[in-house]
């Protein structure tokens, strides 16, 4: 095995065949699109498998279910993998995956659906963080950026495909199918991993190869705990709801125990000491709070197209896929200049965070009467901006942790990320709905419409009537109020100002929050690796 030496940390990958390479990657590539499309390709089934499962009161965990499952694995799988090598974790987690998908697909009721997604989501989870782990197996520091950027373009376009393939195959064939259509490849690609996949064995130390139960046990309370507390808290349940403080604080409470432990363990499941290296803490930081944007994006973009705009449930979501091609680009380029020019993770963090930043600044000018193409336009600059910080932050923690600790770090950058987006998006949801109480209640006064309190107060909690008729005429029924029709439409045109002003501010939220990311990026290196036959980069 031959080394490589990155700034002050060695890096090691696996000279292999280029033909074993090739295989490997392409096996990898298909397996982490198949995960990443099982978090998108459900969305648009989910009516159809209420329908048939019943269980409406809890369809929102066919999502969440598999979040947290593979969020919960990623950092454990990750540690393990350095430990006990890559290929057996990598091997078992598509086979778990499989056995997930046809179980989901064979499932007869809500709660079966559920637990079989939480199962999939597991191998899901393992999936994903081996995929990101093992490029730094296969290639030498100086080519993982490219790699790098063909994993996120990977992702970016299973975002793309996924809501339209679930339509399709649920429309054609029956929702089923949306599990199911990962299984026809399983046998293939579990033979061709068996086959290729490299096999490193990982450390040697046996005390290194000791597994730290309780640490892990803490860190499973703890992600799962943070996780249904933030996912609950402001959308399911209010913050200060017992149902929200009681999980939050199960999960603080573990998360502090966790340290005190983990500070003490010889062989720790979360490696504090990695967050000693510079590097590898603004990077996760950076990661953190460029998932906060991300998932902030995709949530209430849509919500402007179809609230504001005027677009249809089906188009609003559509007009994800601009953002995710320019993800896709932004990943590649990105990839391919930090394998050509070295690795300067300083200039390409600030230039990937700046366009982002510029991307949802664009947004907050858009107002109530911007025409499509424009807002189209500005959100294909922002996913370019999302997409140029994937590759960069991923390889520039790798290339500053210890060889037998890639897997760790590695993984704790996906785990960033996706916290990142649960903060934002309990953060922002909250914004937006205090915001736009305060918005409607100022315009409606300003506007002077006189409207019955009962209707006003119904419009704020059924946003639905903001952008679909039929569901304001149900509401007055409902009410049984006779309000002139004009009179409906003057305060939803009211409103939908409104809700776009709520969304500025949202926006304006997260531009804080990537002007941070632009001040804490100044403090990471100007320079990365150097290449095999030159000399050194310095710091």
């Amino acid at each position: 095995m031959s080394k490589e030496r990155v700034n002050s940390q060695p890096q090691q990958f696996l000279p292999l065949p280029r033909a074993q390479v090739i295989v490997t990657l392409s096996c990898v590539l298909l397996t982490m699109f198949l995960a990443a499309l099982d978090q998108t390709i459900v969305s648009t089934a989910t009516p159809r498998i209420i329908a048939d499962l019943g269980g409406f009161d809890r369809y929102t965990w066919i999502t969440t279910g598999y979040l947290v499952a593979s969020t919960t694995a990623a950092p454990i799988v990750g540690r393990l993998s350095d430990m006990y090598g890559r290929k057996w974790f990598f091997v078992g987690s598509v086979f778990v995956f499989i056995i997930g998908s046809i179980l989901c697909g064979i499932s007869h009721d809500m709660t079966q659906l559920i637990f079989f997604r939480v199962l999939q989501g597991l191998g899901g989870g393992t999936i994903m963080a081996v995929t990101f782990i093992v490029i730094a197996d296969l290639f030498p520091p100086e080519e993982r950026g490219k790699y790098m950027g063909m994993l996120a373009a990977c992702f970016g376009l299973s975002s793309v495909i996924g809501p339209t393939l679930g339509g399709f195959l649920t429309d054609n064939l029956s929702w089923h199918w949306v599990f199911f259509v990962n299984v026809p490849l399983a046998g293939p690609v579990i033979f061709l991993l068996i086959k290729y996949f490299p096999d490193n064995q990982g450390a040697t130390d046996p005390i290194k190869r000791r597994i730290d139960y309780v640490g892990m046990i803490l860190l499973i309370i703890s992600v799962v705990g943070l996780m249904i507390g933030l996912s609950w808290g402001g959308v399911q349940y209010g913050w200060g709801s017992p149902q929200v403080v009681s999980v939050l604080s199960i999960g603080v409470v573990a998360s502090a125990v966790l340290i005190v432990v983990e500070l003490k363990a010889p062989n720790p499941t979360l490696e504090l000491a990695l967050f000693r290296e510079r590097m590898v803490s603004i990077g996760l930081v950076l990661t953190l709070l460029t998932g906060f944007a991300m998932f902030g994006a995709i949530i209430f973009v849509p919500l402007y197209f179809q609230g504001v705009l005027g677009a249809s449930a089906t188009s609003s979501g559509t007009f994800l896929t601009p953002m995710m091609l320019g993800v896709v680009f932004g990943a590649t380029l990105s990839g391919q200049v930090l394998s050509r020019t070295g690795g300067h993770f300083r200039i390409q963090s600030l230039v990937g965070i700046f366009v982002l930043a510029v991307g949802v600044f664009l947004f907050t000018t858009l107002g109530n009467e911007a025409s499509f193409m424009r807002a189209v336009v500005y959100i294909v600059i922002l996913g370019f901006g999302l997409g140029s910080t994937f590759p960069t932050l991923t390889i520039a923690v790798q290339n500053f942790t210890p060889p037998e600790s890639i897997g760790a770090a590695t993984s704790l950058t996906q785990f960033a990320r996706t916290i990142g987006g649960l903060i934002g998006l309990s953060t922002l949801g909250s914004v937006l709905s205090s915001r736009f109480v305060a918005r409607v209640e100022s315009d409606i006064d300003q506007a002077g419409i006189v409207v019955p309190q009962a209707v006003l107060e119904n419009l704020k909690s059924n946003p639905r009537a903001l952008v679909d008729s039929e569901a304001g005429t149900a509401m007055l029924k409902n009410l049984g109020l006779n309000v002139p029709s004009d009179t409906l439409v003057h305060v939803v045109g009211v409103m939908k100002g409104s809700l776009s002003g709520a969304i500025d501010d949202v926006f304006n939220v997260s531009l804080i929050v990537l002007l941070v990311a632009l001040a804490v990026t100044v403090l990471l290196n100007k320079t990365g690796f150097r290449k095999r036959d030159g000399p050194e980069s310095q710091a």
